[in-house]
């Protein structure tokens, strides 16, 4: 397969061959929280590859961690495989063969290293979550305890598993120290021919939420109207931006935590604490940003940002889960290293405004969340936003197309699937994309599928349905007034699953398979 000859519009230069590819993962991040998007979280280096690339406003994942990653990385639905990854292959198994030079730093998420399966570079966490001062056991030089399970963690360091990384730098910060390793890699490969495959997997901004006090300070003051005031303060940032359209996407009402009270119900300590817990959500994704901008910065000053496709994207929707830890100090400084909160649903509510639900469900503010494509050499900017549909499963398709690389049809000895998704070029050049089949997706009691106008949704037994071209945000379901709709998507769900699995759907089986 040849590579892309870029470019897109007589206003972009002309190259020949293969482009850098820098793909940024954020962790639990909601569909409002960047400044493009609606938020008041300050992140002009994301809102810069925004205004000169392309926005896509239904960019759809898995709802879930480990099965994003592995859908990314693979191009397939993880119905597919496992956490391993087996029967599949991996951008690195498919890039390093095309000529690519493929590094990786921050979250995996799974069981095995990255250098065993196509990546020359590793640094990070193997496992799903960690204290983002201190990811170890015991405490760093000068440090208290960290909070946490008390487990310790598997960590890659220059190629080797280590057990149990504890830091000895008193300025370590895992969203820092991930950029750190990467910009290592950009300066010592920066004289070498080949392109590279840089995928920067960052955990912030998972629990548990830890800043550092400048960031957090950037934001005193600005979360202390509450809940629905910020709420409707994004949403109407929203409209103007022209991200959102009230008349087919109306604001549902605020879903608060069962045991949870309205903002005007809380007592002022109460309210203080949910302000510093929102301080230090935005203070993490403000950090991210800080870091991407280092990283843009030093393609600049290599000279490589013009031909560097980067897409900036979101592994689930914002995370409304309460993390049951056994090492804590209830006197820490709130967001320390001795500290373990998280913000909770009422927050994460705000994060994905305007839509409903959040991580782990297959209503869209589980599985939808924000994307940025940014390639100077073969993107026009473009105003307005991309509204096609697309999927983590489109990735390797469009790696594949701009890489010139090819899928290989054996892994490991066994035939492997082709990529479900489709190539997003198309939608570079300003065209619309062609997707012959529906959009699945499961997770535990969630499961969906997306075709065209119509979403068939449910968490729980019962199915609901949207009609989506009126109803984005899924407030009028139609299941009752369409029975035959609903009858005929679950049919096609059902056959999806048994199609990836080679198994009849059980529903009283279905759990957190983490």
């Amino acid at each position: 397969m040849a590579p892309l000859v870029a470019c897109s519009s007589p206003e972009a230069p002309v190259l020949t061959g293969q482009p850098n590819i820098l793909i940024i993962l954020v962790d639990d991040m909601g569909y409002s929280d960047i400044g493009c998007f609606g938020g008041e979280v300050q992140t002009p280096n994301i809102d810069r590859l925004a205004e000169n690339g392309l926005k896509f406003s239904q960019m759809y994942n898995t709802a879930k961690c480990y099965p994003t990653r592995a859908s990314l990385l693979t191009g397939v639905y993880f119905q597919r495989t496992d956490r391993d990854f087996s029967n599949t292959a991996t951008l690195g198994e498919v890039l390093r063969p095309a000529g690519y030079r493929t590094l990786w730093s921050g979250k995996h998420h799974a069981r095995f290293n990255p250098m065993d399966r196509g990546f020359d570079r590793f640094y990070g966490l193997l496992g799903g979550a960690q204290n983002h001062f201190n990811p170890g056991s015991k405490a760093a030089p000068g440090q208290p305890a960290p909070a946490g399970k008390g487990d310790g963690n598997r960590w890659v360091i220059n190629g080797n598993e280590v057990r149990d990384f504890i830091p000895t730098d008193p300025k370590f910060y895992d969203t820092d120290a991930f950029t750190d390793e990467a910009l290592k890699w950009l300066d010592e490969y920066n004289e070498e021919e080949k392109p590279f495959l840089l995928y920067m997997s960052y955990t912030a901004p998972h629990w548990p939420l830890q800043a550092w006090p400048e960031d957090v300070a950037k934001y005193e003051g600005v979360y202390d109207e509450g809940y629905e005031i910020i709420r409707n303060a994004r949403y109407q940032r929203q409209i103007e931006l022209g991200l959102i359209d009230p008349e087919t996407s109306p604001l549902p009402p605020m879903e608060l935590a069962k045991k949870s009270l309205k903002w005007g119900d809380l007592s002022p300590d109460e309210r203080r604490n949910q302000i510093m817990l929102m301080q230090l959500y935005a203070a993490m994704i403000d950090r991210v940003d800080q870091n991407i901008g280092r990283l843009i910065n030093r393609l600049e000053k290599q000279g490589k940002l013009n031909n560097t496709m980067i897409l900036f994207l979101s592994d689930n929707g914002a995370c409304a889960e309460y993390p049951k830890v056994q090492v804590v100090d209830p006197e820490a400084p709130i967001g320390s290293v001795a500290s373990y909160p998280s913000y909770g649903t009422n927050w994460a509510t705000v994060s994905n405004t305007p839509l409903r639900k959040w991580k782990t469900s297959s209503h869209e503010g589980g599985i939808r969340t924000p994307m940025v494509v940014h390639w100077p050499a073969a993107i026009k900017p473009q105003d307005g936003w991309n509204r096609d549909p697309v999927h983590l499963i489109d990735i390797m398709p469009t790696v594949l197309s701009v890489a010139g690389a090819d899928y290989p049809r054996q892994s490991g000895g066994s035939r492997i699937p082709a990529p479900d998704g489709l190539s997003l070029l198309p939608a570079f050049q300003g065209q619309p994309l062609q997707r012959g089949e529906p959009l699945y997706f499961e997770f535990n009691k969630g499961a969906a599928i997306l075709d065209g106008k119509w979403k068939l949704v449910r968490l729980g037994l019962e199915w609901e349905l949207y009609d989506m071209k009126v109803d984005m945000t899924e407030t009028n379901n139609l299941a009752q007034e369409h029975p035959g709709i609903v009858e005929s998507m679950a049919a096609s769900w059902h056959r999806w699953w048994t199609e990836c699995t080679g198994m009849r759907y059980d529903y009283a089986k279905r759990k957190d398979y983490n």
